[in-house]
C-alpha cells in the first residue's frame, strides 16, 4: 500500500501548490506563475543530489528527457492560453479526463493496464473528479463540453490533458532508467531553461519587479511542486501509471476543501457528490485491484 500513501501524499501536496499558484496569479502573470514555480521546485530539488548516488544512465533516459521536457513546455504555454481564452469553469473539468486517456497511452507506450476493478475504479474517479469541477449547476454538467464548440479554451485543454497522459508514461521511463530523485532534478532543470527562454522572450520586463514582489508565494509553490513530484514519481514505480494519476486526482477534493475554508467558496451538493463517488473510486483501485 505504499504506492496509495505516495499517491494520496501526491494530491494532497498538489492541492496546496494549487492553492498558492492561485495566490500568486491574483497579482502576477501567469506565465511567470510557471516559470516561478518551476524555478523553486528545481533550487528545492537540488540539494538532494547530494543524498543519491548518480545513476548510470543510457540513450532510454535522455530520450526520454527530451520528449518529456519538450512536450511538457509545450504543455504548460496550452495551459496557460486554455486559462486566459475561456473560463475555468469550462475549462478545468477536461484536465479530469487524463486517466482516461492514460487507459489508451499506457498499454501503447509501458504495456500497462488495470484489471476490471481498477478500471471501474478509474471511471468513478474521473466522473467524481469532473462534478467537482462543475461550479455552475445552471449551466448544466454538460456546459464543458458544449463549449467545445464554441470556445477555444475547452479544446485546448483536452489536449493538455491528452499529452500528460503521454508524459506520465515518459516520465515513467525516464525514472526506470534513472531514479526519480535524479529523474525530478533533470526534468526540472530542462523545463527551467525551456520556461525561461519563453518568459524573457515574452515577458523580459517585468520578471524582476513581479517576481521578487511575490516570492512569498512562489517560494511554497515550488517546494511543494518538488514534493508532490518525489512522492508521485516514487509511486509509479511500484504500480501502474494510471493508479496513480487516478489517485492523485484527488487533488481536487483537497483543493475543493481550501476553496471552502480559506476562500470560502460554497459547497455545492454537486461537489458533495462528486467527492463520495471519487472515494469509492478510490476504494475499488486499492482494496479490489
Amino acid at each position: 500500500m505504499l504506492w496509495f500513501i505516495l499517491s494520496l501524499a501526491s494530491a494532497i501536496f498538489k492541492s496546496i501548490e494549487d492553492l498558492f499558484n492561485k495566490k500568486s496569479l491574483e497579482r502576477v502573470d501567469e506565465f511567470l506563475v510557471t516559470w516561478g514555480f518551476r524555478a523553486f521546485a528545481l533550487l528545492f530539488s537540488l540539494p538532494l543530489l547530494f543524498f543519491i548516488t548518480i545513476p548510470d544512465i543510457d540513450s532510454q533516459f535522455w530520450y526520454a528527457l527530451i520528449i518529456s521536457g519538450g512536450l511538457n513546455t509545450f504543455v504548460f504555454i496550452l495551459y496557460i492560453k486554455a486559462i486566459r481564452t475561456s473560463p475555468l469553469s469550462v475549462t478545468v473539468p477536461m484536465l479530469a479526463f487524463s486517466p482516461l486517456f492514460l487507459l489508451l497511452t499506457s498499454p501503447l507506450i509501458l504495456g500497462e493496464f488495470p484489471n476490471l476493478y481498477g478500471l471501474i475504479g478509474i471511471f468513478l474517479i474521473v466522473f467524481g473528479a469532473y462534478l467537482l469541477h462543475i461550479k455552475e449547476k445552471s449551466k448544466g454538467l454538460l456546459a464543458p463540453f458544449r463549449a467545445l464548440i464554441k470556445e477555444k479554451g475547452p479544446t485546448l485543454m483536452l489536449a493538455v490533458a491528452f499529452f500528460w497522459s503521454i508524459t506520465a508514461n515518459i516520465d515513467k521511463i525516464g525514472i526506470n532508467h534513472s531514479s526519480p530523485i535524479f529523474w525530478m532534478i533533470t526534468l526540472n532543470m530542462f523545463l527551467f531553461i525551456t520556461l525561461s527562454i519563453v518568459v524573457l522572450i515574452k515577458k523580459k520586463e517585468r520578471i524582476k519587479s513581479q517576481f521578487f514582489q511575490n516570492i512569498k508565494t512562489l517560494l511554497p509553490a515550488g517546494l511543494f511542486s518538488a514534493f508532490t513530484q518525489f512522492s508521485m514519481w516514487t509511486a509509479v514505480t511500484m504500480t501502474i501509471v494510471p493508479y496513480v494519476i487516478s489517485i492523485k486526482r484527488m487533488s481536487v477534493v483537497f483543493s475543493s476543501l481550501f476553496g471552502f475554508f480559506i476562500f470560502k467558496e460554497r459547497f455545492l451538493k454537486t461537489r458533495l457528490l462528486g467527492v463520495l463517488i471519487m472515494v469509492l473510486g478510490v476504494l475499488f483501485i486499492t482494496l479490489l485491484k
